[in-house]
């Protein structure tokens, strides 16, 4: 009897120390649907512009939320309110097992009755905020992120991870504007960099590697080059991406890419005087290895990491692999290309000079050659001097003088679009059916649209665009101003509360894009566009077919990751591995740090509780 006393005062000591530790919360199991049914409808109806988090100020935290109407619908009762759950890096080493535990870390006392008056207060513009609880002193130095419990009537309803998402700008289809030809800017997400190339301006081609070959000597290069047909361009940049095939040292792989690939930048050099800046990373193959090996017998070698796979890769199964691997040892080179120019050693005034006396004399093409040399060096340092002192009679036969200046101010200042339209509108009463004038007046328009600079007539606009190609612009820029027609009506009318509207062009867009040519900037537009009108699934789909390849567009690679990283029903796949070694192939620092904490603008180092993620970021990311 004695023995059973002890054992009931022991077990009535574990509940009462359970209940300490959970401060009382009570956690549905059979009953949660029950329990919860008022917050968890409330939850799901959050709109797709409703945003909240944590915010840690000298050790204090704050719920944040950026609407008051959501916040109080939330937290009605006396019984609802929030618990902070403080999970440890630590929990994530790789030397040990991550065991799955429905509280990670530390949990601070729930805080209750959160909707009092007084109790949320500004935050700044549209942002509201509660105080729900303090780090304690031991947690203070470690690395540490808030996971948030929300509680109704004292029920566990939600256990919520808070991810720190890149965010991208979303932007429009590029459409370029009509100098000579159309001129695209080389946009880049992530860069500061806004380098001007035309569609002509860059190739990209594929070198194979022979095996156990170094040196790449010009008479080995010399066919390619003039393949090529480089009559009336310079090389400017050479960006080489050396490959090597995965099996063998890792050490001597990179070696023998790097001395690869500074010979292939060598050779190209021997070709032509002007100086060529060059870039060269190496990396071993696993992407198209993983690729090609699934759809063999050896199929089980995508499975295994990458040290097990180089343990089997040797003697006669590499032999016999070897049909394979040879087509993983390449350079992907790609060529940034310059016209040749030549006025390049001439000061920008002598050029103004000589432009000014071309056109004096009537050489129309000696002064369009000059006038290119010029804006080439005004791109990068724009005076806009130097467009004042070239004299340009404002007539007909000018005309394609006068509008690449004009466009070209636009072109690299944004802040000059309603100056631009307004001179080329003058400009057009020269010579009502230019293309080059009629398109650059559409891109213009969009720009206005787009940033609310004038109200604009939509179907007035639409005709436009229609019209241009009367004027002998070609179909495909013409579909791909339609979609972005779209693009900025589904905005418009969002705005506006016409859902209707909205999902007419959502899903116009959705059945458009994919009879366009796209450049990997623009299926980023597209994907942006799909997730904020919250069709995840949608902007997922329209790049996934592109990130398993290894020329893919880093900012895209990345993008597709921040929108998938989170979901565990692709992760777990072989494909979602492969999509990983790419990304850290490509740039295995940024990889990496998005495990690191929200604090430290990673995605979250909880992404180690998936154990696909663990595994790969375990076999690359750790020290």
């Amino acid at each position: 009897m004695k023995n059973k006393l002890l054992l009931l005062a022991f077990a009535i000591s574990l509940i009462a120390s359970a209940q300490q530790h959970t401060y009382g919360i009570y956690f549905p199991d059979g009953d949660r649907e029950n329990k919860c049914n008022a917050f968890t409808k409330v939850f799901k109806q959050k709109p797709n512009y409703v945003r909240f988090g944590v915010r840690l100020e000298d050790n204090k935290l704050y719920f944040e939320v950026n609407n008051k109407s959501w916040y109080n619908a939330l937290f009605k009762e006396k019984g609802d309110g929030i618990a902070v759950d403080i999970v440890r890096r630590k929990r994530y080493s790789c030397d040990k097992e991550v065991k799955p535990s429905q509280i990670r870390g530390v949990l601070l006392p729930p805080v209750y009755e959160i909707n009092k008056p007084g109790k949320l207060k500004s935050a700044g513009r549209n942002r509201y905020r509660v105080y729900i609880g303090k780090v304690p002193p031991n947690l203070q130095k470690e690395e540490i992120e808030f996971n948030l419990l929300f509680l109704h009537n004292k029920a566990f309803c939600k256990y919520y991870t808070i991810y720190n998402l890149e965010k991208y700008p979303r932007g429009l289809l590029d459409m370029g504007v009509y100098l000579d030809d159309i001129t695209y800017k080389n946009k880049k997400i992530t860069s500061n960099k806004n380098d001007i190339v035309t569609k002509y301006k860059k190739l990209t081609f594929s070198i194979p590697f022979e095996k156990d070959k170094s040196e790449y000597k010009p008479e080995d290069i010399k066919p390619l080059y003039d393949s090529l047909q480089l009559t009336d361009y310079n090389i400017k940049k050479i960006n080489i991406n050396a490959y090597a095939s995965v099996e063998g040292s890792t050490e001597r792989n990179f070696t023998l890419q790097n001395q690869r690939a500074k010979s292939i930048a060598g050779s190209l050099q021997s070709f032509q005087e002007p100086s060529i800046v060059t870039k060269i990373s190496t990396s071993e193959n696993w992407v198209e290895f993983f690729n090609d090996i699934k759809k063999t017998k050896h199929k089980k070698l995508v499975s295994l990491p990458k040290k097990k796979v180089k343990a089997k890769l040797i003697n006669e199964y590499a032999v016999n692999l070897e049909p394979i691997l040879r087509n993983h040892r390449k350079a992907v080179v790609v060529l940034s290309l310059e016209k040749k120019d030549e006025y390049k050693k001439l000061h920008v005034d002598q050029l103004v000079t000589l432009f000014n006396k071309a056109v004096r004399a009537d050489k129309l093409e000696d002064a369009c050659a000059i006038q290119n040399s010029i804006l080439d060096r005004l791109r990068d340092k724009f005076k806009p001097q130097v467009l004042k002192n070239m004299k340009i009679p404002k007539s007909k036969r000018y005309l394609r003088l006068l509008t690449k200046n004009c466009i070209f101010k636009y072109f690299v200042d944004l802040r000059q679009t309603l100056n631009v339209e307004k001179e080329l509108l003058q400009l057009e009463k020269l010579e009502p059916n230019d293309k080059r004038l009629k398109y650059n007046l559409a891109v213009l328009k969009f720009i206005i649209w787009k940033h609310k600079a004038r109200k604009i007539d939509r179907n007035q606009f639409k005709n436009q665009i229609l019209n241009l190609e009367k004027y002998g612009i070609s179909k495909d820029l013409i579909d791909k101003m339609i979609v972005n027609y779209h693009i900025i009506k589904a905005e418009e009318d969002l705005r506006k509360n016409d859902h209707d509207g909205k999902d007419k062009s959502v899903d116009y867009v959705l059945k458009s894009y994919q009879d366009l040519v796209l450049s990997d900037f623009d299926y980023l537009s597209i994907a942006q566009f799909f997730t904020y009108y919250s069709s995840i699934y949608d902007a997922i789909h329209t790049i996934e077919n592109k990130v398993n390849d290894i020329t893919v567009d880093e900012d895209l690679l990345f993008y597709y990751l921040n929108l998938t990283i989170t979901k565990e029903e692709l992760t777990s796949t072989e494909e979602y591995r492969t999509v990983m070694l790419n990304a850290i192939n490509m740039n295995q620092k940024r990889f990496c740090s998005l495990y690191n904490s929200a604090l430290k603008k990673g995605v979250t180092f909880q992404l180690l509780e998936d154990e696909y993620l663990r595994a790969t970021y375990c076999e690359n990311c750790s020290k």
